[in-house]
């Protein structure tokens, strides 16, 4: 969905299992969404605002993913009325702000800190069970809590007075709201006595979101002039790439493949085996970017990284 290779709800473990497929596979996804991560941003610094890529985005997918599912699950294309509203939660709380926040904090921040801040979703989902279901919260998600905070703490380089981007680091924050959102909603829906399958309740969540930006902002109005401009994926040192060219990229490689390997993997690991390699995200987005753009983090940040993945990963066994 985000740039988060996260474990999707309802996918069933494939009969025949080979772990090793299912670990590739969903590496190979987390480190497309990764470089996905340096391609947005270049496009992003082209001066295409946020909200048109994060429109453009969610649009080509759905249509996309709009055409694989009316080929092999036609049936999937109708909406029971009572799917209605938590579908539309679903891609506009959850799709749409996501895109849209992360997009904000990647033109603001350095992607691997953007994505490190997005990836305590985990940590917010933990606390709403806490909170606001009144379940019963094990110590280590407080102590997942405490560790997460301190790695932020060391990524912000604090002790030197806020360096990073206010603006940034609230549309981060922002961004990893959604995304637990995105995942509440997600499992409130395979969770139903009829169940959505995850392409199709995706293709619908794409679909919502599409909606919402078609309203907010009307594809009359889209400045399709600025597709025809270059960007510079490698730096301002690097080959000049066609915007259109990284944008189908964007849509493509960025976002519809991964999401299908995650599908794919899925079917042969489980969610709670796919979620620590999905950690390596925030990590080879850094280094990428770092090679790219020149976006290096610090060794103390560095440690930070590790610090708030560490923290996430405990809250994330809470959740599974």
């Amino acid at each position: 969905m985000s740039d988060l290779a996260e474990p999707l709800p309802g996918v069933a473990l494939a009969r025949t299992r080979h772990p090793a497929t299912g670990y590739v596979l969903y590496l190979v996804a987390a480190t497309l969404f990764a470089l996905n991560g340096t391609v947005s941003k270049s496009i992003l610094l082209t001066g295409i605002e946020p909200s048109r890529l994060s429109q453009l985005r969610v649009t080509a997918a759905f249509l996309i993913l709009l055409v694989v599912v009316a080929l092999t699950r036609p049936q999937r294309l109708r909406v029971r009325r009572d799917e209605i509203w938590p579908l539309l939660a679903y891609g506009v709380l959850g799709v749409a702000m996501t895109q849209y926040l992360y997009f904000v904090a990647i033109a603001l921040l350095p992607v691997g800190v953007a994505l490190l801040i997005e990836f305590t979703a985990p940590i917010m989902v933990a606390l709403w069970f806490r909170f606001g279901l009144h379940h019963r919260t094990p110590r280590i998600v407080w102590l997942g809590l405490v560790v997460a905070l301190v790695g932020l703490a060391l990524v912000a380089e604090i002790w030197q007075g806020f360096t990073l981007n206010g603006l940034g680091v609230a549309a981060a924050f922002g961004a990893a709201a959604a995304l637990a959102l995105y995942f509440l909603v997600g499992d409130a829906l395979v969770q139903r006595p009829e169940p959505r399958d995850p392409v199709s309740m995706t293709m619908w969540g794409f679909a919502a979101a599409s909606l919402f930006w078609a309203i907010v902002q009307p594809w009359w109005s889209f400045p399709w002039a600025e597709l025809g401009g270059s960007g510079y994926p490698l730096g301002e040192d690097g080959p000049a790439v066609p915007i259109w060219l990284l944008c189908t990229s964007m849509v493509v490689l960025g976002t519809v493949v991964p999401f299908w390997l995650i599908v794919v993997s899925l079917q042969h690991i489980r969610a709670s085996q796919a979620s620590v390699i999905g950690m390596t995200e925030p990590l080879v987005a850094s280094l990428i970017a770092w090679v790219a753009l020149g976006e290096a983090l610090s060794p103390v940040q560095i440690v930070g990284a590790f610090t708030v993945l560490a923290g996430v990963y405990l809250a994330e066994r809470y959740r599974e």
